[in-house]
């Protein structure tokens, strides 16, 4: 069975959708464990800014546990699952054998989707649906996918390491490499960036930007599970616990 990775945009009628309508600087990222939303609002304009917090502030579709915020970006943490509530392209997607990949994105009245296809047809119905609907759509890509469902299901690779840099990837693995992460450490920055001939300045640079990097897409994952329900931690737990057991044990079972 041949597996699809469709990337595909979407222009539902949603508060998202029409508030990055409305201010092109503004991106939102989603990310959903069926119980609560991570939503991380981005906005490049300094002068749009304070008008999308208003707007966000004052809307009444949300119910927030958390919120966070700086100068130009905003985490929130909703109580209730937004797609699991509302007729949204999620809840579409999740009907069919198709898999959606978060986070997803909206910008400039647009929501994107990454999905993992099993069955054509599934793509068709999903598409008839969005016409059904009157959401305009546009595929970016198709293309056989060539990873792992397991690891796509979870956090993906490109999500956490694209954006690092070949220099913060190598600081970071440098520094896990000599026993900086260690606890003692067993080596710090100055010794580190000597044993690669680097000043210590330049190598301090590129690990603490690539440490927050790492922590910023991280971020997210630990809060669903942070605010998840007891029952779906003991769940999640059980299943990390099944996955160590050897593999030549798993089958002896």
């Amino acid at each position: 069975m041949t597996l699809y990775e469709v990337t595909l945009k979407v222009a539902p009628k949603s508060f998202w959708t029409d508030l990055t309508r409305r201010f092109p600087s503004a991106s939102v990222f989603i990310w959903c464990n069926r119980e609560n939303d991570v939503i991380e609002i981005v906005v490049r304009d300094p002068d749009e800014y304070p008008l999308v917090m208003k707007e966000i502030r004052t809307t009444p579709v949300m119910d927030v546990i958390e919120e966070i915020s700086d100068e130009r970006r905003l985490y929130l943490n909703v109580h209730e699952c937004h797609c699991m509530t509302q007729d949204t392209i999620v809840r579409h997607i999740g009907r069919l054998d198709i898999l959606n990949i978060f986070p997803n994105m909206i910008e400039n009245g647009w929501a994107y989707h990454r999905l993992i296809v099993f069955k054509h047809e599934d793509l068709e119905k999903l598409l008839t649906r969005f016409e059904k609907w009157g959401w305009f759509y546009k595929i970016l890509r198709k293309a056989p996918f060539d990873g792992f469902v397991s690891s796509s299901l979870t956090m993906s690779a490109d999500a956490l390491f694209s954006g690092l840099t070949e220099k913060q990837m190598e600081a970071i693995l440098a520094a896990h490499h000599n026993g900086y992460y260690n606890l003692p450490r067993t080596a710090d920055v100055k010794a580190i960036a000597a044993k690669k001939k680097v000043p210590r300045t330049t190598f301090q640079e590129h690990l603490m930007k690539g440490e927050n990097k790492l922590i910023s897409a991280l971020v997210p994952n630990i809060e669903l599970y942070y605010h998840a329900s007891p029952e779906k931690k003991k769940n999640l737990r059980v299943k990390r616990s099944i996955s160590r057991i050897p593999l030549n044990r798993q089958i002896a079972k």
